[in-house]
């Protein structure tokens, strides 16, 4: 494989959506719920995208690429703002389920519709289309990432 500086495209590429995310992640955090993290959200999401009704705190661990404290330590603060349960898991009473609750999901949509600002701002600038035809390359890419962490 070539170094960066020998496929300019593709380090400038990736470099393009480091920058995205730190901005973006910046902005995000400015208008979420109080006592809501970004990564609380993503939880929050991650139930409501993939229409989880519960799921092992191991797994989310594992979904979203975070050691088991960390995903505790978020999970705790989800549970602090009533937006999660975690019960005893009926197949192993050892382990446990966490379920988003209907406060949950409020929090969820709250955060979009805070969101929704920046996004029409940002729909200001850049034609819809736009954005349309950049997706393909990059669901490509995250296809192509996903499939490296397993």
């Amino acid at each position: 494989m070539n170094p960066p500086k020998d496929d300019p495209v593709a380090f400038r590429f990736f470099n393009e959506i480091g920058i995205i995310e730190h901005l973006s992640r910046t902005e995000f955090e400015r208008v979420l719920p109080d006592g809501l993290s970004l990564s609380g959200f993503g939880v929050l999401n991650h139930f409501v995208r993939l229409n989880k009704a519960g799921e092992a705190p191991a797994r989310l661990a594992r979904a979203f690429q975070v050691t088991k404290g960390a995903m505790t330590f978020t999970l705790q603060r989800l549970e602090g703002l009533g937006a999660i349960t975690m019960a005893p898991d009926p197949a192993d009473a050892r382990a446990k389920i966490v379920a988003i609750t209907d406060h949950g999901r409020a929090l969820r949509d709250e955060s979009l519709s805070r969101l929704a600002p920046l996004i029409g701002e940002l729909m200001q600038e850049i034609d819809i289309t736009q954005l349309e035809a950049a997706l393909p390359i990059l669901m490509q890419v995250r296809q192509y990432l996903d499939r490296r962490r397993d």
